[in-house]
């Protein structure tokens, strides 16, 4: 896990937003290889294996590839310029080598990937049932299918966006209580987070 990541992830567990103290173990250059996290409020831990943080609960694999390639998610998402994060949910996150050529200097965060996406150079791993992550911080989301048919994905990579910003959805069209749709055409929608 990228080291600078670290500054974004926040306890996933159901209390007021916490930041995660880092304790490595052995590092890799700017990457965390194993290590725990631990949360100041609930004083839950949280272990660093390989790169890979697992939260727990963690959903069976989506299974089915994206339907969407790299040249398309990246259009969808409408990013400009380096800095900041993306965050690939399930099937997309197999194509975050594309993506990240075609966003240079955005840092990937891949998030419940076929187990055989490993963390390395260019991309964090994190597996879990809600997104670890900071509130109004990323860049952009993208939901792969089945993560984006699911209410809670929906809310929690609304949650995360910077606003203003996009998520990407792979299934059917999200609540308006929560996404306010710019379009939507064959099992594909984007949107930003309802105001």
């Amino acid at each position: 896990m990228f080291i600078e990541l670290t500054d974004q992830l926040r306890c996933p567990n159901l209390h007021d937003e916490s930041f995660l103290v880092l304790l490595p173990a052995k590092m890799e250059g700017r990457s965390v290889r194993t290590g725990h996290l631990g949360c100041p409020v609930c004083g839950r831990t949280f272990q660093l294996e390989e790169g890979v943080l697992r939260t727990g609960n963690e959903p069976a694999s989506a299974g089915a590839d994206s339907a969407l390639d790299a040249d398309a998610l990246s259009t969808l998402l409408g990013l400009h310029g380096p800095g900041g994060y993306m965050v690939l949910v399930g099937p997309p996150a197999s194509r975050w080598e594309e993506v990240s050529r075609l966003n240079p200097g955005v840092a990937l965060v891949a998030v419940n990937p076929a187990e055989d996406l490993k963390d390395q150079a260019g991309v964090s791993v994190l597996r879990g049932d809600r997104l670890p992550l900071k509130s109004g911080s990323m860049r952009g989301v993208v939901l792969g299918q089945r993560f984006a048919g699911d209410p809670h994905w929906v809310a929690e990579a609304a949650r995360v966006v910077l606003p203003g910003l996009r998520v990407v959805g792979e299934g059917k069209d999200p609540s308006p209580d929560v996404i306010d749709l710019m379009a939507s055409a064959e099992g594909v929608w984007v949107g930003t987070r309802r105001r």
